[in-house]
């Protein structure tokens, strides 16, 4: 398990709004949505940088549809 949590790199609000070109409140609404998972530390969310992968994969897949 230890392994696992090594490999996770975590990413801010901040970060993952500057990857996704959206505001911070965005990506808060997608974090209490469900549509994006966080982990919260204290009063700050961190991200799972595979998990804002996953969600820009998702975007762009719908957008060829």
């Amino acid at each position: 398990m230890d392994s696992e949590l090594s490999d996770v790199h975590f990413l801010t609000v901040a970060e993952v709004a500057e990857l996704m070109r959206v505001s911070k409140m965005t990506v808060y609404r997608m974090v209490h949505a469900g549509d994006l998972p966080a982990v919260k530390f204290g009063r700050s969310y961190r991200v799972p940088e595979s998990a804002v992968q996953d969600a820009i994969a998702g975007i762009r897949g719908e957008e060829r549809a």
